[in-house]
């Protein structure tokens, strides 16, 4: 009986993991910005990271469920950043937000070194 018990907790954590990490497809839009959009690009992609990647990442980008994203500009180029947000990669699936929105948090998270 208990590790029925265990089985349905951890299928349940499970759960909440992987629907904390799916965030939303939907886009918003952009405010202008300015500065020529340089500004509201970095605030966008913060924005969408907290929307869609805090489960798995964290609120500080410490990791938990994902890895430690911190310094992830440092070991990975916006492109490289942008091919793991749109195809995925080890453990986290593909095309978790649209293709415009994996650039905006490609270009924040890129600038983190």
């Amino acid at each position: 009986m208990k590790s029925k018990w265990a089985l349905l907790a951890l299928v349940l954590t499970m759960s909440v993991l992987l629907a904390a990490c799916g965030g939303s497809n939907e886009s918003k839009k952009e405010s202008s910005d300015s500065s020529g959009g340089s500004k509201a690009s970095a605030s966008a992609g913060e924005e969408l990271y907290q929307q869609s990647c805090i489960g798995c990442h964290g609120k500080d980008l410490e990791g938990g469920g994902g890895p430690n994203l911190q310094e992830v500009g440092g070991k990975y180029d916006e492109a490289k950043i942008e091919s793991i947000i749109k195809n995925g990669r080890g453990n986290m699936p593909s095309h978790l937000v649209s293709d415009e929105d994996a650039t905006k948090i490609a270009k924040w998270l890129s600038q983190k070194k």
